[in-house]
């Protein structure tokens, strides 16, 4: 019973949650992003890495591919292989004892390939910043194309800014 009113209390929680700031559609002038949207054209296959988050992005990335917010009609998919992907789908402030193995997962990417950093903590390290197993933000690794920003950001937000890439 306990568990039943919890989940009706985060389902209420989450409707009257105040939106951030939609996030516009990438700057079409973007050499990058126009590249990623011409080469995708529709479709935009993405693998994604935890890079050392507190699993609030992802809990918001698995809820974009639910029903309600079902991101596969705009053609953007989760890919389980990075040798199938399209590009890489970062969350959080990159861990030193993941910086190695980000390095080697946008190493099995095929090129051309895009780096997608979701959230706060991916763009600048948000709550995690000086701690002693952070290496640092995303772009601090890896080269990255798209910030999105957030903490989390709401799944519409995530699937707006990823529709740029995808060309939709």
């Amino acid at each position: 019973m306990m568990f039943l009113s919890t989940m009706r209390l985060l389902t209420l929680a989450r409707r009257w949650r105040a939106h951030p700031a939609a996030v516009e559609r990438p700057d079409p002038g973007s050499p990058a992003v126009r590249e990623a949207a011409q080469r995708n054209r529709g479709s935009l296959q993405l693998r994604h890495v935890d890079a050392g988050s507190c699993n609030g992005c992802e809990l918001e990335i698995a809820s974009m591919s639910s029903p309600v917010y079902d991101a596969e009609r705009f053609g953007i998919r989760l890919e389980a292989s990075p040798r199938h992907a399209d590009g890489l789908l970062v969350t959080g402030p990159v861990t030193r004892n993941m910086a190695g193995p980000l390095r080697k997962t946008l190493d099995a990417v095929p090129r051309p390939r895009v780096v997608v950093a979701v959230g706060d903590c991916a763009r600048n390290c948000g709550v995690f910043a000086g701690a002693y197993g952070v290496e640092g933000s995303v772009a601090d690794v890896v080269p990255v194309d798209l910030e999105i920003p957030g903490c989390p950001p709401d799944p519409a937000t995530i699937i707006t800014a990823l529709r740029g890439l995808a060309g939709t």
